[in-house]
């Protein structure tokens, strides 16, 4: 069976969020092991300067990295990344499962985003969108999107 982690930077704290995430990891069970891994947000401080900015960002970025199994495939969520479609980002996780990877890492920053050696130690690029999405709520994109991508790969309905 797969084995997919999710980490974030931050805690959820909306009930929304926290309902739709506790939803979205019941649907996966079936398909794959799914873990969310919550690393501890660095606080920004105000009118913070670019260097401030880097210290945060390398502050979060040991702890992701600390997170990370060996052998994982990497997936950091970044604007700047790559964007596939859902039936293309199904087939991919396919390929991914075919070649022997039996686990992948998505990686969701913080506030600031990832740092850019995370984004360089990332295997893929992914962005969903060229717009910005509240990071706490694109924890339950994601999750709805990976369901998505189980039921397209195995040729199951649900809504497009």
């Amino acid at each position: 069976m797969l084995h997919i982690s999710i980490i974030t930077v931050g805690r959820l704290k909306e009930s929304y969020l926290v309902q739709g995430t506790k939803e979205y990891l019941k649907r996966l069970s079936q398909y794959a092991k799914v873990s969310l891994v919550e690393v501890e947000d660095e606080r920004i401080p105000d009118r913070a300067s670019h260097q401030e900015w880097q210290k945060v960002r390398l502050a979060e970025e040991k702890r992701i990295l600390s997170c990370l199994k060996e052998g994982t495939y990497l997936i950091a969520l970044d604007a700047r990344g790559v964007i596939y479609s859902s039936e293309e980002m199904a087939d991919k996780i396919h390929k991914i499962a075919l070649t022997g990877k039996s686990h992948i890492s998505f990686v969701i920053g913080g506030s600031l985003g990832l740092s850019e050696n995370t984004l360089q130690r990332a295997d893929l690029r992914l962005s969903f969108s060229r717009l910005t999405f509240p990071h706490q709520l694109f924890r339950l994109i994601l999750l709805e999107q990976i369901y998505r991508w189980f039921k397209i790969e195995r040729g199951e309905p649900y809504h497009y």
